[in-house]
């Protein structure tokens, strides 16, 4: 059955790096080139004057006389009137491809896969309805707050999760899905102290997440509570969902741009600014989710288009992130493919450009973006000075060392005489190379005297060992985003901490620093880079535990799984002071038996 098998990731893209549209179209349409397109009369309506467009390097069509517009498949499936799998066993011949085989197997999978995808829409409609209900008031004055109106809010399909811990789970289950289906999903977790899960989404403003053909697979959570953590929740990676290959609004994005002049997509970082450019006319807009760009996403926007364009806050923690995408376009750069920058002023995103600043600011910022040549240029030129010839040399080693990466032999040799012109060009406009030298300042303090006051700044112990042993965030995630901090400077390195490993920009301490930094807050960076370096903490040992059961004691003893819970949001009850009670006394237990443990150890 034709139905039942299950397409492997990567074939339809496959089938469409195979065959031109214009070979496909043309035996439909007569096509005639004009420029970089092709052009015919529409198959849809009866015109006189062509206004059916093919560009096969967009591996798009548009007709303006009908307004219909796509791929291959979804040409063949309007002219032939063919489901989207039919279609694509159709192309499959035509591209040399053989189509897998339906074992019972694949039968289950795509049964499985096809309850999967329904319980994600059913939740999806559930928020949508929720938004515009009585408790959906949170997420629409927020929605207001940034200017979308709610004739907006369905083009999105935003919505509402319940701020309750079971709501959304009970709707999805009298809907008729199962649980396993529910936790399957990613929309609800098993709970360790009962046999009914909780929701993993409450209180906030939902995005939903579809894949490349426009089926909701994940979600997106915003909280409307400042005091929640964290922030932005994304579904965990599911079978139908693995957030390092997907886009935020990618088939929209995509569908949009072959309408555009534009030469790629616009990558920015969060949803709403996906949503403003999109409201402000730039409807090819995309984002990551929550996480640094990734080769398959990189490879996803340049099947769209060959040159995207990275947008980025134009602070310092937007700047490392463009440096780290320098990193991850290298490689693949060739001849007509490449990527650019746009980083915006003021250290604003797209959202607050255009609310502060207006639509024109935010057309003129992508207007002239800049070459990853030259971002790159002047990263490795900023790095340190250049008034030495060891520096120089340095600079020169760095260099060559980026361009070494890409891996189209003419585009790097391209790179490295480009490379070498810019130097050679820098250091004559600098004229004599003149040393520089630096003294310490009169009356510095003793790094040894400032360790002696953070000694005794309770918590940063914690989030130091999570920072020098970065396998301590995974361990810890739940606990560290729940953790209360009395020190305000130690709260503002959790949140620099939590930031980072979200991104998957890297966590350590060089990084930390300069985000502390450029977010102005002095006084944390500062007691991060003075604190002593500590011991590795082996993973799955006793220091591990030990780490864990130190940092309990900053989580608040609330939630559904009782006391002791950091399973997200905190969760209040008429007996939490009880349950704190015995909940420090179990801690205690558990710290009295390790010690009494390592003791024995030792004397063994």
């Amino acid at each position: 059955m034709t139905g039942a098998i299950r397409i492997p990731d990567g074939f339809v893209d496959e089938i469409k790096a195979r065959l031109n549209p214009s070979d496909v179209i043309g035996r439909k349409v007569k096509l005639r080139k004009q420029g970089k397109e092709w052009v015919g009369l529409s198959p849809f309506t009866n015109e006189k004057t062509p206004s059916f467009y093919v560009n096969d390097q967009k591996k798009m069509f548009k007709c303006f006389s009908s307004g219909k517009g796509g791929d291959i498949l979804a040409f063949v499936m309007e002219t032939e009137r063919l489901s989207f799998l039919e279609a694509v066993e159709k192309l499959a011949e035509e591209a040399g491809l053989s189509l897998p085989k339906a074992s019972a197997e694949d039968q289950a999978t795509y049964s499985r896969t096809q309850r999967l995808l329904a319980v994600c829409e059913s939740a999806a409609s559930y928020y949508e309805t929720q938004l515009r209900e009585c408790q959906g008031g949170p997420a629409r004055d927020y929605l207001q707050k940034r200017g979308l109106p709610p004739q907006s809010w369905s083009r999105y399909r935003l919505g509402y999760a319940p701020d309750d811990w079971r709501q959304t789970y009970q709707h999805l289950h009298a809907s008729g899905f199962t649980q396993s289906e529910i936790t399957e999903a990613g929309l609800a977790v098993d709970s360790q102290k009962s046999d009914t899960p909780y929701d993993r989404f409450r209180g906030r403003l939902m995005f939903p997440i579809e894949e490349r053909r426009g089926q909701v697979i994940a979600f997106g959570g915003r909280a409307l509570n400042q005091d929640t953590k964290p922030k932005y929740l994304n579904s965990s990676d599911t079978p139908l969902f693995q957030k390092s290959h997907i886009l935020y609004r990618y088939k929209a994005a995509r569908e949009a741009y072959g309408e555009s002049a534009a030469e790629g997509l616009i990558v920015c970082e969060g949803y709403m600014d996906v949503i403003a450019l999109c409201e402000a006319g730039i409807a090819y807009a995309v984002a990551p989710l929550g996480t640094a760009l990734t080769d398959t996403q990189l490879e996803l926007l340049w099947r769209a288009g060959p040159e995207p364009v990275l947008c980025f806050d134009g602070d310092r923690a937007g700047l490392d992130a463009a440096h780290r995408s320098i990193d991850r376009a290298l490689p693949g750069l060739q001849p007509g493919r490449s990527v650019f920058f746009s980083l915006l002023p003021d250290g604003l995103d797209p959202d607050e450009l255009i609310q502060t600043q207006g639509v024109a600011a935010m057309h003129q910022a992508l207007q002239n973006p800049m070459p990853l040549v030259e971002l790159l240029w002047q990263r490795e030129r900023d790095a340190e000075q250049v008034n030495t010839p060891e520096r120089q040399a340095g600079l020169e080693q760095r260099l060559m060392q980026a361009a070494g990466v890409i891996r189209h032999s003419t585009v790097r040799a391209a790179y490295e005489r480009d490379l070498r012109r810019r130097m050679k060009d820098y250091l004559w406009q600098r004229g004599t190379v003149r040393r520089q030298t630096g003294a310490f300042q009169a009356g510095q303090i003793d790094p040894r005297q400032k360790v002696t006051e953070m000694s005794r700044l309770r918590g940063l112990g914690n989030l130091v060992r999570a920072i020098d042993n970065p396998h301590l965030i995974e361990t810890g995630f739940e606990a560290l985003a729940a953790a209360e901090f009395s020190n305000p400077d130690i709260s503002q390195i959790r949140e620099a901490l939590l930031t980072l490993y979200q991104a998957e920009s890297g966590v350590d301490r060089s990084r930390l620093n300069s985000h502390l930094i450029a977010q102005k807050n002095m006084r944390a960076a500062e007691l991060l880079t003075t604190y002593p370096d500590v011991p590795d903490i082996v993973p799955g040992g006793p220091e591990e535990r030990e780490w864990l059961i130190a940092l309990e004691q900053y989580v608040r003893s609330d939630g559904p799984e009782g006391p002791g819970s950091v399973s997200g949001e905190a969760f209040a009850t008429a007996e939490d002071a009880r349950l704190r009670h015995r909940l420090v006394s179990e801690r205690q237990a558990r710290a009295t038996r390790l010690s009494e443990a390592a003791e024995k150890a030792d004397q063994d």
